[in-house]
C-alpha cells in the first residue's frame, strides 16, 4: 500500500460474507470514516435489512460520525480483520494467524471482535504496549463491535441483531454527548 490509503486492492470475505474494499481516494481521517461508513457498516446493514438499525445509522450516526474522530489522526494499518481465537494457531511452536479479512484500516477496528475473541487480558495489555489507547477509544469501540455483530447476524441470525442495535445506540449516545 505505497499510497497509504484505506481499503484493499480487491474485495474479500469476512467468514462467508462479502466484504467490499477498493482503496479510498485519500488517506485522511475523513477518508477512513467514509470507508468504514459505506463499505463496512453500510454494507452489513444492507445485507441485514433491518429498518431500525438502518435508520439509526443513516439519520442519527453516519452524518455526524466524523465527530467521534475529533483530535486523532487515523493512519492506515494492515488489519487481520477477523481476529479471534478460532483464527490463530501454531506451526512448529510459532504463533500463526489465518483466515483473514484483510484490509488497511484504523488499528482500533481490530478490537471489533474482542467481545468474543477469547483472548485474555494479557493479550490486550500487550497490544496496548505497542499501540497506546487513543483519546475517545471507549466511545468508538461500539462502532467497531457493531460491524462484527451485524456480520454475525448476517451469517447466523439470532440475537446478534439486538447486540448490534445496542452498539449503534451507544454510538448515537456518544455523538449526542458530544453535541455533534
Amino acid at each position: 500500500n505505497p499510497d497509504l490509503k484505506f481499503g484493499f486492492p480487491m474485495d474479500n470475505t469476512i467468514g462467508g460474507t462479502s466484504q467490499p474494499n477498493g482503496f479510498t481516494a485519500g488517506s485522511s481521517t475523513e477518508d477512513w470514516v467514509a470507508f468504514y461508513s459505506e463499505r463496512r457498516i453500510g454494507h452489513q446493514l444492507q445485507l441485514a435489512g433491518d429498518g431500525y438499525c438502518s435508520n439509526l445509522w443513516n439519520v442519527d450516526i453516519a452524518p455526524r460520525l466524523n465527530a467521534l474522530f475529533d483530535g486523532i489522526d487515523v493512519q492506515p494499518s494492515i488489519l487481520h480483520g477477523d481476529l479471534w481465537s478460532g483464527n490463530i494457531g501454531s506451526v512448529d511452536n510459532q504463533p500463526t494467524i489465518y483466515d483473514p479479512a484483510t484490509y488497511w484500516g484504523h488499528h482500533e477496528a481490530e478490537w471489533g471482535m474482542s467481545w468474543c475473541a477469547g483472548f485474555g487480558p494479557r493479550f490486550w495489555e500487550g497490544y496496548r504496549t505497542v499501540i497506546p489507547q487513543d483519546e475517545g477509544f471507549v466511545e468508538r469501540k461500539p462502532l467497531y463491535d457493531a460491524y462484527h455483530q451485524l456480520n454475525h447476524y448476517n451469517l447466523f441470525g439470532g440475537g446478534y441483531l439486538s447486540s448490534a442495535r445496542v452498539d449503534l445506540e451507544r454510538v448515537k449516545k456518544a455523538l449526542d454527548a458530544r453535541k455533534a
